[in-house]
């Protein structure tokens, strides 16, 4: 038995999916580190800034044609579940962490991790939502 994936589409689904998500995980560590120690001003740091966002909406460039053409009736069904428990997910973790501001004063959130907290809680939530379906 072998865990690669035979449809095509699939295939180049992952072939897309695995260098965007390199490029933003490094993109973001290049980024936090030339802050640290460089410290940049003016319109350079807001270009920068933005830079580990691109490969970010390269994922939407990825999922919303693998979506739209790229799976049969059931993976869409599943996908789309999936997104739905992210997009869940990031309510709750917002709405915990913006009360959790106001009433004990903890630190503020960065709205950058609402992305993260999105892909997370997709990717947590697909196999069990392939479970259930088994």
């Amino acid at each position: 038995m072998t865990c690669l994936q035979t449809n095509p589409d699939v295939r180049r689904y992952w072939t897309r999916f695995v260098p965007t998500m390199a490029a933003l995980i490094l993109l973001l560590l290049f980024v936090t580190w030339y802050f640290h120690r460089y410290h940049p001003h003016g319109l350079f740091a807001y270009i920068l800034a933005v830079l580990p966002l691109i490969p970010g909406f390269g994922f939407m460039v990825l999922v919303v044609p693998y979506l739209a053409e790229g799976m049969d009736e059931f993976r869409r069904s599943l996908t789309i579940q999936a997104i739905l428990w992210g997009l869940g997910g990031v309510l709750v973790f917002a709405s915990v962490w913006g009360s959790l501001e106001t009433f004990v004063h903890i630190r503020h959130m960065q709205y950058s991790y609402a992305f993260f907290v999105f892909w997370i809680c997709y990717g947590i939530s697909y196999p069990f939502l392939l479970r259930k379906y088994r």
